[in-house]
């Protein structure tokens, strides 16, 4: 197999504190993995603005000036770090490339750890996924509900693997299949785990956050995370039917129940306590249930309208 072209991703946010020094770093490591033979002189960084609001995409500019292979594009509004991925697979398919890898701005994931990415690729792997070694730098509830959230979706049955992010490397080959994917809301993890091409794995440690704040909060992590949950699987709704049915067959049996006391024992039966904690305890599950059903019929939704995953701006080759 020959050198490939590498493109590297970086989805950026607001990143004016970093983003220079996160480029001249992927270009020296370009630049390494040129001389070691690895890839291509023709490799090259593609950024993707997710519609920042301070001087990111103007340093970005200025980067694009000073060397050629840094590439850009720039998103009129904010529309989210999946999408901003997204853009970023489509854009440098697009332009060319036989294998890209997507890595946060703040690099906090190990950029050395490309070469080993490259490494499994020409092996013949067609997709390459980074799994942290550990979440020392992250918080105790961020590492609990990150790994509630792969525990679940494995049993749903989109097979995850644990700590996994979206640091990976793929091939022109699944770039093209991704392309006859249309769905608007596309669950990157779950897709590439799913596909069914040829994967490797490849582990790394996380560094402390160069500068700023991660961009993640509870509500965009819990909107991944539902997002991914309604994208691959209908276990839920299957869960809904048997819970349904669960109480429904307790209800026939606490009327049957009631019957017997009546006709055998002329009892009217007690309990008005424990009438009202059911009522609340059953309402609360259909409240839920509910809840559930609309995510999927959401999700519907938003698919159905056809809008588009996200808008260009300006693009910069």
């Amino acid at each position: 197999m020959d050198r490939p072209t590498l493109a590297i991703i970086i989805p950026c946010y607001n990143e004016e504190l970093c983003v220079k020094t996160t480029v001249t770093t992927l270009l020296n490591l370009l630049d390494k993995l040129v001389e070691k033979g690895k890839i291509k002189q023709d490799s090259y960084l593609y950024l993707v603005d997710d519609g920042s609001k301070d001087k990111t995409w103007s340093i970005i500019v200025s980067l694009n000036q000073t060397d050629k292979r840094v590439k850009a594009l720039k998103f009129i509004r904010n529309f989210g770090n999946q999408k901003a991925l997204i853009a970023g697979l489509e854009g440098v398919r697009g332009i060319g490339c036989d294998c890209a890898v997507s890595i946060d701005a703040d690099l906090q994931q190990d950029e050395n750890s490309i070469e080993e990415f490259i490494d499994e690729y020409m092996k013949g792997a067609d997709i390459v996924s980074g799994i942290r070694n550990d979440r020392k730098t992250d918080s105790f509830f961020k590492k609990f509900t990150a790994l509630a959230f792969y525990k679940t979706m494995n049993i749903l049955g989109a097979k995850i693997p644990p700590n996994h992010s979206d640091y990976r490397l793929v091939s022109k080959k699944a770039l093209d299949i991704m392309e006859l994917y249309p769905e608007k809301y596309l669950f990157l993890r779950g897709f590439f785990n799913e596909v069914g091409l040829k994967t490797s794995y490849v582990h790394f440690n996380v560094k402390p956050r160069m500068a700023g704040q991660s961009k993640f909060n509870f509500v965009s992590l819990m909107g991944l995370a539902l997002n991914g949950i309604t994208s691959y699987s209908v276990v839920p709704l299957r869960f809904v039917t048997v819970l349904g049915f669960c109480m429904a067959l307790f209800g026939f049996l606490v009327g049957v129940e009631t019957v017997i006391e009546k006709i055998f024992w002329h009892n009217s039966p007690n309990g008005w306590a424990t009438t009202i904690i059911l009522l609340c305890v059953f309402g609360g599950i259909q409240l839920f249930c509910l809840g559930l059903i609309g995510e999927y019929v959401g999700q519907v939704y938003r698919e159905v309208k056809g809008r588009p995953r996200y808008i260009k701006d300006i693009e910069l080759k």
